[in-house]
């Protein structure tokens, strides 16, 4: 799948989706952290997740213009510095103990993922023989599963090092109370600054490396602007593709503590211990996933994969028991391979349009903040959370309409090359 030329390129390239994957899988442990630290209502402790995913949607279009201008190497670069910036932004936000100042730091460091995704997700794409795009793309994206499974374990030990119990803070006095979780919140200030550290030292590295350039071909002209991107008929799905599958991802993951105590009636650890095994089951399914791509088409393992998922559903919604623990865990192997193979198709043969067509696919991303709500909507209302499994299921056929048909390239287009040396 990789040249000499382009081995070490690709190792980098590769570096970057397992850096963007811990980032992301800290949240779900800063979440709590900060609900203890000032005190906040589960809805304000959500914000988190607001300022990370209004990130993805306002700065997409802008990543894709530097792309476009400057390359990707700039874009690469660029997203690496503004990622470090929102790491060391996270020890004056504990100096100064804002709840708002953290929102801050986790909006531009959302911002530097999305300029990296941007630009990292098609350049690994096309780094190498257009035969293997999409069985390339999901080997990278299954370092950003390893980032899934190894974020949380290490995040949890390092980040909830004073983890004060309610009964140990009501204990204190008022102002030792304030020490208490001042001291909480200053947790986070090491591991980030550790963080901001290595991105810089990558970013020096990407800045002395000659990356293979990825340009078009003369008879493909760049595109002027994003509508023109959407003359793709395989585009448009994916965009819409990709849009249903994080918002499934989300809802499989963030809800899966709540799911699992109330569908299997065991306890929040057991639950979390279990959410553990969802992690591994989607880092062994991007594995297995793309060693099968050397003899299944990438496509159609798309759409049997989201069949399956379907049915998973099914059980998860009428199931009973750990039944519908072990369906969720099997739901979590076979949308391992979603995100990568939609990106990778839905960017295929853009030539002067992939830019803006891996920005719209990254703007997509936004589906993780609307469909959960539907979710929970649906849990609420049945009185049975359960219920709100029909949300993933609907975004399953979506996918698995996108793999059978979407996905199909209606125009000659001009191909993505690798060429010359930067």
């Amino acid at each position: 799948m990789a040249t000499k030329k382009t081995l070490f390129p690709f190792i980098l390239i590769t570096s970057l989706f397992f850096l963007w994957g811990f980032a992301h899988n800290l949240d779900p442990i800063l979440i709590p952290h900060l609900q203890k630290s000032f005190t906040l209502t589960t809805v304000q402790a959500t914000l988190v997740d607001s300022a990370v995913f209004v990130a993805y949607f306002l700065m997409a279009l802008p990543a894709g213009f530097i792309m476009k201008k400057y390359g990707y190497k700039t874009g690469i670069i660029s997203g690496l510095l503004v990622f470090a910036l929102g790491s060391f932004l996270f020890i004056p936000a504990a100096n100064t103990q804002q709840y708002v100042f953290f929102l801050v730091a986790l909006f531009i460091i959302a911002c530097g993922l999305t300029i990296l995704e941007t630009a990292a997700n098609p350049y690994a794409s096309s780094l190498g023989d257009p035969a293997y795009s999409t069985q390339r793309l999901n080997l990278a994206q299954s370092f950003n599963g390893l980032a899934t499974t190894l974020a949380p374990v290490i995040g949890a030990r390092v980040i909830l090092t004073k983890d004060y119990t309610a009964a140990q803070l009501s204990a204190m006095t008022e102002e030792g109370r304030r020490l208490a979780l001042a001291a909480e919140a200053a947790t986070v200030k090491v591991p980030y600054f550790i963080l901001g550290s290595v991105l810089v030292l990558i970013a020096v590295i990407f800045a002395f490396t000659r990356l293979p350039a990825i340009q078009t071909n003369e008879e493909q002209p760049a595109g002027k602007h994003i509508f023109h991107a959407f003359r793709h008929h395989h585009l448009r799905w994916g965009v819409i593709a990709q849009f249903f599958y994080v918002g499934a991802q989300v809802c499989v993951f963030s809800l899966f503590i709540l799911y699992a105590t109330k569908a299997a009636g065991i306890t929040a650890v057991s639950a979390a211990d279990y959410l553990g095994l969802c992690g591994f089951a989607f880092l062994l399914g991007r594995f297995i996933g793309t060693y099968l791509m050397q003899y299944f088409r990438s496509a159609r393992m798309l759409a049997v994969y989201a069949v399956l998922n379907i049915f998973l559903c099914l059980v998860a919604i009428w199931g009973t028991g750990m039944v519908t623990v072990y369906a969720v865990i099997g739901i979590c192997f076979f949308m391992s391979i979603m995100f990568p193979t939609i990106f990778a198709l839905g960017i295929k043969e853009l030539g002067g349009d992939t830019e803006f067509g891996s920005s719209l696919i990254i703007m997509s991303i936004v589906g993780g903040a609307i469909l959960p709500r539907l979710f929970g909507y649906i849990s609420d209302v049945t009185g049975n959370i359960q219920y709100g499994y029909i949300i993933p299921l609907i975004c399953f056929l979506v996918v698995a309409y996108f793999g059978f048909k979407g996905h199909r390239v209606n125009q000659k287009d001009g191909k993505l090359l690798v060429s010359t040396i930067i």
